[in-house]
């Protein structure tokens, strides 16, 4: 069951299998952060290829910013708890320099994922979006629609992955399998490098 604040998208598919892939299914939970609105995906990697699990949003609530991460931090928590994960992927910051306010709330929304991965013993691995993006549309300057249609493909899904704050979140996960995982078999003990 879900907190108040967590929204969820439904399950996936298996799709083909990979070139080489961890003996045991391992799920990673990937995050979209954002002071309102926080993307996550969760996908199972293995040897059938990677599938979605659950993806959905964690929504902010209250006025001050202490009780709208304090939201964000249950939220991810009980995604942890639920789904369990064996390691986590996060979106780096994209830094504007017009906007240095912006990307200094969305560090705060960052710090409170990373202080429930660290509670809860994960892995996490940090990725930019221009390389989560690349990866997955050949593009480092990906749409949102294009993201979304290259995590359907990825994952096999009937329809695009909404919000795409979920498709996002699970655009992390899926470049965390195959940079991380997918390609490097001793990783699925999960002992990989934490920034990418």
């Amino acid at each position: 069951m879900r907190a108040a604040g967590v929204e969820t998208a439904g399950e996936g598919v298996p799709v083909a299998r990979p070139a080489v892939a961890p003996a045991t299914p391992c799920r990673v939970v990937g995050f979209d952060p954002g002071l309102d609105v926080t993307g996550y995906g969760v996908v199972e990697c293995g040897r059938d290829g990677v599938r979605l699990v659950e993806a959905g949003t964690v929504r902010s609530r209250g006025t001050s910013i202490e009780d709208r991460l304090v939201t964000i931090h249950s939220g991810v928590r009980e995604v942890i708890d639920e789904l369990r994960p064996h390691a986590m992927a996060v979106e780096q910051l994209f830094v504007h320099s017009r906007y240095p306010r912006t990307a200094i709330l969305m560090g705060h929304a960052r710090g409170v994922i990373c202080l429930a991965a660290a509670q809860a013993s994960l892995v996490v691995t940090h990725y930019p979006p221009a390389r989560v993006k690349r990866l997955l549309t050949g593009s480092g300057r990906a749409d949102k629609g294009q993201m979304q249609r290259a995590v359907q493909r990825e994952l096999g899904l009937p329809a695009l992955p909404e919000p795409a704050d979920a498709a996002d979140a699970l655009a992390v996960a899926i470049t965390d399998w195959h940079l991380r995982l997918r390609l490097s078999p001793a990783a699925a003990a999960l002992g990989g490098t934490r920034r990418r």
